[in-house]
């Protein structure tokens, strides 16, 4: 059977190879097939007979990123080789099986049968002349740099090498120079592997307990929600009120040594400003200013309030009735993580499309009959015969390029930013329904009478059909106009990066001004179409009915919105720092080793960078705390929406019952006239 029909064998069985269309990964040799696999199984690594040649012909970085490809006879090997080896001219007159390891040469050739001289393999670069130490990266022996500076002299009376032994290492070094700091952060990445190998469990424990600890706040908030809001609020206070006993004493010290400002004058040194009493005075008074407002927002606002706390107190109930609601977030994770693997598959596709093209290359163009295979002849790598080039024994087929002529090819920018533009649609479309989902779950838990009797069994689930069902063309309809605004942004920084150097004041101003403006339409569309989701998920109308609904009952009830937005975050604020805060102190003291275990259940002496781990916990810890803050985030704000509907449509009477919380009903002094069917809460 022939090689072609081999390969067309192996495909189907390697079929997944073919996801690495440049070869970075899993490279080829010279005759086609991969490293590692089929004939080559156990020889996971590419050797280059002349690494000089492609050290001098492009940046070695940017080769291995286009497949590492360059004129000279590479073969898959076992292990790199790790000492010096050179073909000097004595060398000559010798059997080949003594000169060159047949491991290091080409398959086809065996040295203890063949009639070629050794001569004659070195010109058609069947075996290496020369080699040196080398290290395995990306699958390829690359030069060891730390051994090019013991080449052995003799390497300078080599035939093809430079007559300098320093030559040789300046040609290897310059043109592999970029990969130094490669072998650094590959020493440096395979110690924080190690970190991470050998304190996993110990990393996964500290996200654990962000994990319960986030639940926890969530689910104790129907009881602390007031104790905590006040104590915020009086701690505000009292900081403002030391403020401003603190400023009337120093005030009162600089008045009473007579530190004026007219003293002073002009400096730049502004802590000289700090010692008159015109200063203080000024702080006393806008420190004393700020403390009114506050205070009588308080006194003013009280009730409204008291509705935040409890609305926030009502949602942690109704969290604590969906607990899988916790999770979604998961879900919304999975379902983006798609997102990215497909615009990354679609990206690396149109990036890679084209015919590979193979032209005919001199291995040894020093030859004069040589000369004319300059690279300009289209050949198959499956199909090239050397006899049809008998004048130039070196010829060989290589790859060269992608091919970037026809119009599909023309067009990949533009199909790029297609792509880029679907994948920002897409993701603002999964987390319109992850928002869709939980509200339509949580105004079932407020529209539910008799709490938590009416509360459908599954509601989540439930409510991810409906909107999968009845609501996604109002779901991209909403991310379709906040993925426009983000398009004009990205458009927005990507002009003033490019004509950054060449703006006068003016345009820089004018384009400040442009990037506020739609970063502001930009946070105003995602409130609009949070509000929307939560309408839309309860009334089941279309986007721009419920958008509009939402739009105006929120601006009938402004205060409302204000006072509920502002003292959830105060909470929110409150509850990140606390999880992320704790975890990473607990995180700290003990992979830094000021908390010991007993025995040798974990020492942090082993560890390279500790801070790594606590920097993981850490980050991860901010990840779980966001996703449950999320949800509750979700669930306040659809109670709120619920709570204003109930008041405006409702009345308490027998044929309108309220179906607020009887707390709720008691901060508004009302009341239902309805019997009950049960308990409610």
């Amino acid at each position: 059977m022939g090689k072609k029909q081999e390969t067309d064998q192996e495909k189907p069985e390697y079929a997944w190879l073919y996801g690495d269309p440049r070869h970075v990964l899993y490279p080829r040799n010279s005759t086609g097939w991969f490293c590692g696999i089929g004939p080559n199984k156990g020889k996971s690594n590419l050797f280059y007979y002349n690494i000089l040649k492609c050290a001098t012909s492009v940046n070695v970085m940017a080769t291995a990123l286009n497949g590492f490809q360059c004129p000279t006879t590479q073969v898959c090997v076992e292990t790199c080789p790790t000492d010096f080896k050179a073909v000097g001219i004595l060398d000559y007159s010798k059997k080949p099986a003594a000169v060159f390891d047949q491991k290091y040469c080409v398959p086809s050739l065996d040295l203890a049968t063949t009639d070629m001289s050794v001569h004659e393999i070195v010109e058609k670069e069947l075996c290496p002349f020369f080699f040196t130490p080398t290290t395995s990266l990306l699958g390829r022996c690359l030069p060891d740099f730390t051994t090019l500076e013991k080449i052995p002299g003799e390497f300078s009376d080599i035939p093809g090498l430079p007559s300098s032994v320093n030559a040789t290492v300046n040609i290897i070094k310059n043109g592999t120079g970029d990969i130094v700091n490669g072998f650094n952060a590959r020493e440096i990445g395979l110690r924080i592997f190690e970190d991470f190998a050998s304190s996993w469990q110990w990393i996964l424990l500290g996200l654990v307990i962000a994990m319960v600890v986030s639940m926890l706040f969530l689910l104790l908030l129907r009881f602390t929600a007031p104790v905590m809001v006040w104590v915020l609020i009086v701690g505000v206070l009292g900081a403002g009120a030391y403020g401003i006993w603190h400023c009337y004493w120093e005030y009162d010290n600089y008045k009473k040594a007579s530190a004026s400002i007219s003293d002073v004058g002009f400096t730049t040194n502004f802590n000289v400003y700090l010692q008159t009493q015109e200063t203080w005075l000024a702080f006393l008074i806008i420190i004393s200013v700020a403390e009114a407002i506050i205070l009588l927002t308080l006194i003013f606002l009280r009730n409204r309030i008291r509705i935040a706390i409890a609305l926030i107190q009502e949602s942690s109930k109704a969290v604590g009735h969906m607990m899988s609601s916790l999770l979604y977030p998961l879900v919304t994770f999975v379902l983006l993580l798609v997102c990215v693997a497909y615009w990354g598959a679609t990206a690396l596709y149109l990036a890679t499309s084209g015919n590979p093209i193979y032209r005919v290359v001199a291995l040894n163009s020093t030859m004069s009959d040589c000369k004319s295979l300059n690279g300009t002849v289209d050949c198959d790598p499956q199909k090239f015969n050397l006899s049809a080039y008998p004048e130039c024994p070196s010829a060989s087929c290589l790859f060269i390029k992608y091919n970037d002529e026809g119009l599909f090819q023309r067009n990949l920018f533009n199909l790029q930013i297609y792509n880029a533009v679907a994948f920002l649609w897409c993701v603002n479309f999964v987390i319109a329904l992850g928002q869709c989902t939980l509200a339509g779950a949580f105004a079932s838990y407020y529209w539910a009478f008799t709490k938590p009797h009416d509360i459908p069994t599954f509601p989540l689930s439930a409510s991810f059909l409906r909107a999968l069902r009845f609501h996604v063309g109002s779901l991209a309809f909403g991310s379709l106009i906040l993925t426009l605004v983000q398009i004009v942004r990205i458009i927005l920084e990507y002009i003033d990066h490019k004509t950054r150097s060449a703006q006068n004041p003016v345009a820089r101003f004018l384009m400040c001004c442009l990037k506020c403006c739609f970063w502001c339409l930009e946070k105003f569309i995602k409130f609009l179409n949070r509000n929307a989701y939560i309408m839309i998920a309860v009334y089941g109308k279309n986007f721009c009915v419920s958008a509009k609904n939402a739009f105006k009952l929120l601006m009938r009830n402004i205060i409302r919105v204000v006072v509920l937005d502002k003292v959830t975050d105060l909470l929110l604020f409150f509850g990140k720092l606390l999880v992320v805060g704790g975890v990473a102190v607990l995180s700290f003291f003990f992979f830094s080793g000021r908390i010991l275990l007993p025995g040798d259940t974990f020492r942090s002496e082993t560890l390279n960078y500790y801070w790594m781990p606590i920097i993981t916990v850490v980050f991860g810890s901010y990840l779980i705390a966001h996703g449950f803050f999320s949800v509750y985030n979700m669930c306040v704000d659809t109670l709120f929406l619920c709570f204003l509907e109930d008041l405006e449509r409702n009345d308490g009477s027998l044929q309108k019952p309220y179906f607020m919380s009887k707390n709720l009903m008691k901060i508004l002094s009302k009341s239902n006239k309805a019997p009950k069917r049960g308990k409610k809460e």
